[in-house]
């Protein structure tokens, strides 16, 4: 008897949602996976600066009704990345919400060829730029 198995986008989403499980703003529960070949290579959530206290437990930083007190977790999986030695160019990101765009900024430099996502989140920008800048936007439905 042969097992269907999920498409490998899908394996990936369902990995970034449950990533997000481990955010720490309230407002908005985010989680990233970089990928390449099939391998996992970074992860990141949105959370707190490394040491301060989390949104959860002291409330937010709002600015323009955003909060500002958390790094997002595309920035989070591209730091990780960083900080370990590991290599992201030519890679996907799969993030349960579209980037804003000051993290597509960061992805799209990061050298990041493709981004799946599973909601979109408020910026058309990236959507506009993203084709300019040679980065795919694929929508992954789970």
């Amino acid at each position: 008897m042969t097992t269907k198995r999920v498409p490998w986008d899908v394996y990936f989403m369902q990995i970034a949602v449950q990533i997000a499980t481990r955010s720490t703003c309230d407002r908005k529960h985010v989680g990233a996976v970089i990928v390449r070949d099939k391998t996992i290579l970074s992860t990141g959530y949105n959370g707190s600066v490394r040491g301060m206290p989390h949104c959860d437990d002291v409330g937010h930083i709002m600015e323009d009704s955003h909060c500002i007190a958390t790094v997002h977790a595309e920035a989070n999986a591209i730091i990780q990345a960083a900080k370990n030695g590991t290599c992201i160019n030519n890679a996907d990101i799969y993030v349960t919400a579209s980037p804003c765009w000051n993290c597509f900024k960061l992805i799209a430099n990061s050298g990041i060829k493709r981004i799946f996502y599973r909601e979109f989140y408020r910026d058309e920008r990236v959507l506009n730029i993203a084709s300019k800048a040679g980065i795919e936007m694929l929508q992954v439905d789970i």
